[in-house]
Parts: structure tokens; sequence; C-alpha cells
């Protein structure tokens, strides 16, 4: 309940601002792809400015996603080889609580046989 009040209260103005900025931004500008002839470029786009700088903004954030997800490789990496010790060191630790279990379970067995006495044989 706290997590949806939270985020309706940093969505909501998020949205009335993009909407604002949606709004007072409606002028068609004109990009340019070609560096070289700028009277007459080979590759041009008209769009209105709004959707110019949304479309920069979410290949900001995607390239930003993609370095900071190449940058954190390394990490996975060893999160996951240290998952396989840890898996392999529990499953080590079974084994030999098996082991001390059947040991223990063998010794109470030998503790409640009756004991034969053992004579030796007289001197001659």
């Amino acid at each position: 309940m706290i997590r949806k009040t939270i985020s309706f209260l940093v969505l909501l103005p998020l949205g009335l601002l993009i909407v604002a900025l949606a709004v007072a931004n409606r002028e068609t500008v004109t990009v340019s792809f070609d560096p070289f002839n700028a009277a007459a470029p080979a590759l041009v786009l008209h769009l209105p400015l709004f959707v110019l700088v949304f479309v920069l903004v979410i290949a900001g954030v995607m390239i930003g996603g993609i370095a900071s997800w190449l940058k954190q490789g390394s990490r996975r990496r060893a999160a996951r080889r240290t998952e396989g010790e840890l898996r392999a060191a529990r499953n080590e630790i079974d084994r030999l609580r098996r082991e001390v279990a059947a040991h223990e379970g063998a010794a109470r067995e030998a503790a409640s046989a009756p004991h034969r006495l053992s004579l030796r044989p007289p001197a001659a």
C-alpha cells in the first residue's frame, strides 16, 4: 500500500511534467544527419521538439543501463562462482552429517549390545 502511494506521488508529478513539456514544445525542428552539406543535407528529420527530447532521454537511459550491465559483469560472475562454492559446501556438510549420524548410530548399537566376557585360558 505504501509502495503504491509513493509511486503515485512520484509518477503523477512526473507525468504532468511530461505532458507540460509536450504541450509547450510542439514546434517542429529540423534534425540533420549530414555534417558535410548543411544547405542540402542527405538525411533530414522534421519532428516536434518534445519527440526529439523523449527519444534522446530514452536512448540515454538505454545506453546507461547497458554500460552499467557490462561493468557489473565481473560481479555477477563472482556471485555465480560463490553460489557454486556455497552449494558444494552445503552438500559436503550434509554428507558429513550423514556420516556422523551413521557412526553415532553404530556406536549406540555397540553400547547397547550385551558384552561378552572373554576369559584367558589358565596358565599352565
